[in-house]
């Protein structure tokens, strides 16, 4: 059986704990078996290199430099890691390696809230299969930092309304990545945990972790 661990925890608003119940019931569903925790010292315990995948979500915290040295170690090693949104890619600002790892890091969302659109880049990866090439989404327009070694599956491009001098910025959404012998898949989508409810969100989100996840 596969295994997973969750560790949810940092900014309260991008619903840390409502999105681990989330991710916690598919995992159950597609056949792993699950623990969560909810401090960052889960990410020293040496046994974390023995799981299938492994999900943070914790917005702007901080991590021990043990910890980020043993998280990205299980990852060169074959572990997977997968997330969404802040929880994953705006987790630990002071932690270079572990934004190597990510392959991104959030910078700014300019507008707060507004309604934009996701281009789909690959329809033929089968996380993307049957996707709308393009579909209008509500939340953060996130402003990434990112590797240019990510396979990107999707992106979004500015107006320049909030921001005029990035108008015509085309900025990845949804990517793929190897480090080490680890699968790595993020998406900046899901601001709420209500974003969940959005379809196409929520199928590229499952696909992707189920990408990652090592096989058994």
């Amino acid at each position: 059986m596969r295994s997973a661990l969750i560790v949810y925890g940092g900014w309260e608003g991008h619903d840390p704990e409502e999105c681990a119940t989330i991710y916690r019931r598919w995992l159950h569903e597609d056949g792993y078996s699950v623990r969560t925790a909810t401090e960052t010292s889960a990410f020293a315990d040496p046994s974390i290199r023995d799981l299938s995948l492994i999900i943070p979500i914790f917005t702007m915290s901080k991590i021990a430099k043990e910890e980020a040295e043993n998280l990205t170690k299980a990852v060169e090693g074959g572990v997977g890691l997968a997330g969404h949104h802040g929880g994953m890619s705006d987790a630990f600002r002071e932690a270079v390696d572990y934004q190597f790892m990510v392959g991104g890091q959030w910078v700014a969302h300019p507008g707060n809230i507004i309604d934009y659109t996701v281009d789909v880049t690959k329809p033929e990866d089968p996380i993307m299969a049957g996707i709308s090439a393009s579909f209008p989404y509500k939340s953060e327009q996130y402003y990434m930092h990112v590797d240019p070694s990510n396979e990107v599956l999707a992106t979004t491009t500015f107006t320049g309304e909030h921001a005029y001098w990035i108008d015509g910025v085309v900025m990845p959404v949804v990517w793929k990545r190897k480090h080490g012998k680890g699968k790595v898949f993020h998406m900046t989508l899901g601001h709420q945990a209500k974003e969940f409810e959005n379809s196409n969100m929520a199928t590229i989100m499952r696909r992707g972790m189920n990408w990652a996840a090592k096989d058994e």
